[in-house]
């Protein structure tokens, strides 16, 4: 993990998923997931999109900053189907849903709206690949 990645899940721990600098504001999740390869433990911090009206749905993105190729969390998260989550002061299971279409582009329209960021990596990633945008939904499962 970049001692980056490291600083923000700390930060984001100890202030119930807060965290400042460029994500001052912005509701945050930490995502956990195993290497399909390695097998290895990860955590991400990333962004999110809450549901409109469903406090057990929200959306992450995987634009990796506007880089040519997808994230291996992304990846990850597709072949598990499920995962765990951190946000706010609560860690609970979740199933992963990939969006598709017009869905996937009201989604993600929406987040580019609140976060002109996602636009710009949205423009990167023009004519190369088109940012997944991934449902994560609370499960029964702990």
């Amino acid at each position: 993990m970049s001692d980056w990645n490291a600083a923000v899940i700390d930060e984001f721990r100890a202030n119930e998923g807060r965290v400042s600098g460029p994500f001052t504001g912005a509701p945050m999740v930490l995502i956990h997931h195993r290497g399909r390869k390695s097998g290895r433990e990860f955590v991400n911090p990333l962004m999110y999109l809450p549901h409109e009206t469903d406090g057990g749905v929200i959306y992450i993105f995987a634009s990796k900053g506007g880089a040519p190729e997808d994230p291996d969390w992304y990846h990850n998260l597709v072949s598990a189907g499920h995962t765990t989550i951190e946000r706010a002061t609560e860690t609970y299971a979740v199933s992963v849903r990939e969006l598709a279409g017009a869905e996937r582009d009201e989604r993600y329209d929406e987040q580019a709206r609140r976060y002109p960021g996602f636009a710009e990596y949205a423009q990167k990633t023009t004519g190369i690949r088109t940012i997944p945008v991934l449902e994560l939904t609370r499960t029964a499962d702990a």
